[in-house]
């Protein structure tokens, strides 16, 4: 499938370009942006996440798509869908998620990328639902969920690439079926 772009009041949602690269891993690098993942990421380890997206994206014509702002043409982080390689208690499934650089923050840009990304998939994927998890302590990426109205399962998981007993390891579980995004 032909690789998808999309648009919102104030951002590009586009594929991935080489010129991501750099500004992708400077966000990886950040302390605060990756304070809810167990470690930051080296240059080397944010090129093969990037192309591990890009594959994906590749292969499904949609993904996590790259955050470009319309007015600066910064690149502004991801925001998209993914069917998870790992053992989640919701599988099978398709998730959304996002994460902005930090100068992006408390704009609300990752409500209004992740209206999009649900807006294209209740409109073109076949699934019924869409997931969203973080760990229990990230309650802005649950604030988040819950502005696109997202409710939560109450079925909390340890999520299974994260140590056991690590800090982060147990997860809220957020999903919104096509029923309830189309009649919001």
């Amino acid at each position: 499938m032909e690789p998808v772009s999309l648009e919102s009041d104030r951002i590009l949602l586009r594929p991935w370009k080489p010129s991501d690269l750099q500004p992708f891993a400077i966000m990886n690098a950040d302390e605060d942006v990756m304070r809810y993942y167990p470690a930051t990421l080296s240059h080397e380890e944010s090129n093969d996440f990037a192309k591990r997206i890009e594959e994906r994206f590749n292969k499904n014509g949609w993904g996590f798509w790259v955050l470009e702002h319309k007015a600066t043409g910064q690149f502004m982080g991801f925001t998209g869908l993914n069917i998870p390689g790992y053992n989640l208690p919701c599988n099978p499934c398709i998730e959304i998620g996002w994460r902005l650089a930090r100068s992006f923050w408390g704009e609300g840009y990752a409500t209004e990328a992740a209206t999009a990304c649900l807006d294209f998939a209740f409109s073109n994927i076949q699934t019924d639902r869409i997931v969203s998890f973080a760990s229990v302590v990230n309650e802005r990426s649950w604030q988040v969920m819950e502005r696109l109205g997202m409710w939560n399962t109450k079925q909390n998981f340890d999520h299974p690439v994260i140590p056991e007993g690590h800090e982060l390891a147990e997860h809220v579980l957020y999903e919104i079926d096509r029923k309830s995004w189309l009649n919001r």
